[in-house]
């Protein structure tokens, strides 16, 4: 039986070959592989798509967020409220950013950071919030920015995962101070290497960004500041101006098969389906569910050659390299709880309907020979 596997980016490339090998041979006859038009076309293209005054290219979204703490001002002392339940960078660049992360547990429905715990983590150090539209579904960012207003904190929001999600009907990428995007390849819009975006609204924001991607210069050879290598290549940025005209399309198909599981399990008690809040759009990078049989399932799956993927196993808080911040188990139930039963299910748009239909059964047969009828109430 042929595999679902959680991404298929030989078949996304066949629909978009023609087009993405005629973007690369411009690049190549041009012989211009930094900076140019491609990379400010790509530019105007996410300003136009978000709704953003400014986009600025970076070459990888980890690199975005370390740019965006350092054009904030972020330096030895200062603390960045964000979420233990991430992907390791949001994290790493605070603190590679001379800050301090400053944990705050999550909303148990949504997996976002909860606005209602954030006010107790501020101090007269704390400098900015770093909320994460996690897995495509955009943080409480009214709730959120009403906190930051009242602490004169500054909001980035982490949106690598969100490229294309909504909330009050206003794109990720201009909901904070500024935004920071991932073309990562694994990504809604992923190039074929590293990229990245910072979005802002704010000009003296967006020029300084754009002086710290090329080493703080503001004339040549000349440097205002210390900044770092932090451009996107030209070719990456042509391939994702191809990619991006199928984006709407890709992101469509993604919540066609999300509302295909969320009623294919909708009967299964013992798993729970994503929770998307009503005053929003999520893109669903990824499609998790929670389900206390997770590592059993996980490994029904594999046996019947379905891919799944566990994001995340360990939260921040608890890794090894974050000991010197004082946190351990028991700190945030609410990640660590969703962390040993978080489950994601292949969501790429390249799925047909029946390989949804084939990963919807196998988790019914599996959960209901796990759990006996009688457990469940049902007959």
């Amino acid at each position: 039986m042929k595999p679902v596997t959680m991404l298929d980016l030989k078949a996304e490339f066949s629909l978009i070959e023609k087009a993405v090998r005629t973007a690369i041979d411009e690049v190549l006859e041009s012989q211009h592989f930094v900076g140019g038009s491609h990379v400010a076309d790509f530019e105007d293209q996410i300003a136009r798509r978000t709704g953003a005054k400014h986009a600025i290219a970076i070459g990888s979204g980890t690199d975005a967020i370390l740019v965006a703490l350092m054009a904030c001002g972020i330096s030895s002392g200062d603390e960045v409220i964000t979420t233990p339940f991430t992907f390791f960078a949001t994290a790493g660049c605070i603190h590679r950013a001379g800050g301090k992360p400053v944990f705050v547990d999550i909303d148990r429905d949504s997996f976002n950071i909860d606005p209602a715990k954030i006010k107790a983590a501020i101090t007269s150090k704390t400098k900015a919030i770093i909320p994460v539209h996690l897995f495509g579904q955009c943080a409480d960012m009214d709730a959120i920015n009403d906190i930051a207003a009242k602490a004169n904190l500054v909001v980035i929001e982490d949106a690598a995962q969100a490229l294309g999600a909504t909330y009050q009907n206003r794109h990720a990428g201009t909901l904070g101070d500024a935004a920071c995007f991932s073309f990562y390849p694994t990504k809604n819009l992923g190039g074929f290497g590293e990229g990245g975006m910072v979005t802002t609204n704010d000009d003296a924001f967006a020029t300084k960004v754009r002086q710290l991607r090329n080493h703080g210069q503001t004339d040549q050879y000349l440097h205002a500041m210390i900044g770092g290598n932090f451009r996107l290549n030209t070719m990456q940025a042509a391939i994702l101006s191809v990619k991006l005209e199928h984006l709407d399309a890709f992101n469509k198909r993604r919540n066609e098969i999300a509302n295909s599981y969320n009623e294919l399990l909708a009967d299964v008690p013992s798993i729970q389906t994503p929770h998307i809040d009503a005053v929003g759009q999520s893109c669903f990078h990824q499609y998790s569910i929670l389900t206390d049989q997770r590592d059993t399932l996980r490994e029904h799956l594999t046996t019947e050659s379905i891919g799944t993927g566990i994001y995340y196993p360990i939260p921040l808080h608890l890794q090894p390299c974050f000991e010197f911040l004082g946190y351990g188990a028991g700190d945030f139930p609410v990640s660590e709880g969703t962390a040993k039963r978080i489950l994601a299910l292949p969501v790429h748009p390249m799925l047909t309907d029946a390989d949804v239909k084939r990963v919807a059964g196998c988790i019914v047969q599996h959960q209901t020979q796990a759990i006996p009828a009688e457990a469940t109430g049902r007959s």
